[in-house]
């Protein structure tokens, strides 16, 4: 008999996300703008009409439930890959297998999660059997697609934006779980209100952490008994939950990197690095904060910083990990053992506050663009001194507005800007003193 209760623990079956995922538009929990009645996706479905679409959201908003149901709810022939496991040979035999479903009158609706991740031959071989209506392709992606996903196969898709679901969403999920399951259903495991508050906060939007979270705390008490305050503290910091890229820990812990490369600390960045590599961070994300710090904490004091960020953020995107940790690793030493300066930071930013204190000025006469005969008889141009005519590529001109003057960009005297410190006060020995 013991034999027979095993067969139908935790162990045995799929993940609690999956146990409890809404097979209709009617159960499905959020994304409203969308699912509502008169909405795009409910309409679609009325009218038997999908249309090849990019899912753009957070992790857990529900893209894969969504695209699963519009398959389900069209009497499709329906497909599923991973951008991170699958080649062109997969889809390859995807798209053959839609031709064939063509012919038929069976339409074929391939859902590729991931789809940032699909290289562009990937996704130019996918273009082709979209536009001859092989497929209806619905992707999903946490990344900008209009960065990631090249334009003719964006042109032709619809980008619908998913949002992270409220408290009162998760809430009904996980009510859900409870009704539905047919472990939780048994009422053998328990949960006050405050500890389900806390459950739900923890997750932050994400439905499927949410549901993994309560699943370890489940097994902890053995599948019997009272979810504790101490218990799903335990869930919440173990090693597959500790990292999560929407929770406080992966904010936290970009903080610190980002802290240790300002700090120019090489050691305690790639320490950092590694926590959020191994803890699964999109490499891109991490590419894409040090391009920002290679500005705001570097900037002049050696511009090269930029340079080498942006290239790493090239490379980190055509080869993809593990390969990227390498590249990963050699800018972010590099940054951190820069020299630093937020001046050119601190410069546009006390700019736009006088912007915002004082209006947009008119643009002074001789400053303006010309290129009409009209335009240079209202005086347009007039006067304006052109540097490379004069010694060192140099005149003393006025290029402010009328009554405006100030020191926006100061310069450090550290690496590259302290050359440029010496120039602008032979420039502007007024403002640089």
């Amino acid at each position: 008999m013991a034999k027979t209760e095993n067969m139908f623990s935790s162990t045995h079956m799929p993940p609690l996300a999956d146990r409890i995922r809404p097979a209709t538009l009617d159960e499905f929990i959020g994304q409203n703008h969308l699912v509502d009645e008169d909405r795009i996706i409910r309409k679609s479905l009325q009218n038997k009409k999908p249309f090849s679409m990019i899912f753009w959201g957070p992790p857990g908003s529900g893209k894969t439930t969504l695209a699963r149901i519009i398959a389900k709810s069209v009497d499709s022939d329906f497909y599923e890959l991973s951008a991170v496991s699958s080649g062109v040979k997969d889809l390859r035999n995807i798209i053959a297998k839609g031709k064939r479903n063509l012919e038929t009158g069976l339409s074929t609706i391939l859902f590729i999660d991931e789809i940032h991740r699909f290289s562009k031959s990937q996704q130019d071989a996918l273009l082709h059997a979209v536009e001859e209506g092989i497929l209806t392709l619905i992707g999903a992606t946490t990344e900008n697609p209009s960065f990631e996903v090249i334009s003719p196969l964006l042109s032709r898709c619809r980008t619908l934006t998913l949002t992270s679901l409220t408290n009162d969403h998760l809430n009904h999920v996980l009510t859900r779980a409870f009704d539905l399951d047919v472990l939780l259903s048994k009422g053998t495991v328990h949960m006050d209100e405050e500890i389900k508050g806390k459950l739900i906060k923890s997750a932050g939007g994400d439905a499927r952490k949410m549901l993994n979270t309560l699943e370890v705390a489940v097994s902890l008490i053995n599948e019997k008994g009272i979810i504790t305050d101490q218990v799903l503290q335990e869930a919440l910091q173990s090693k597959t939950q500790l990292y999560d890229k929407t929770g406080d820990y992966h904010y936290d812990t970009i903080s610190a990197f980002i802290k240790s490369v300002r700090g120019s600390d090489p050691d305690a960045s790639v320490y950092w690095l590694a926590v959020m590599l191994e803890g699964g961070e999109k490499p891109e994300f991490i590419a894409r904060r040090l391009v920002i710090l290679a500005s705001e904490d570097i900037g002049n004091a050696d511009p090269n910083g930029l340079t080498i960020a942006t290239s790493g953020f090239q490379a980190v995107h055509m080869i993809g990990m593990p390969e990227a940790a390498i590249i990963l690793s050699q800018v972010t030493t590099y940054l951190a053992s820069a020299p630093k300066s937020n001046a050119s930071y601190l410069a546009v930013n006390k700019a736009m506050q006088k912007i915002k204190e004082d209006g947009t000025p008119g643009v002074p006469l001789h400053l303006r663009n010309a290129p009409t005969g009209l335009m240079k008889n209202l005086d347009y141009g007039k006067d304006y001194k052109y540097p490379h005519n004069h010694p060192n590529h140099f005149i003393n001109e006025n290029y402010f507005p009328e009554n405006v003057q100030d020191t926006f960009y100061k310069p450090t005297q550290l690496g590259y800007e302290e050359f440029i410190t010496k120039r602008l006060k032979k420039c502007w020995p007024d403002r640089y003193k």
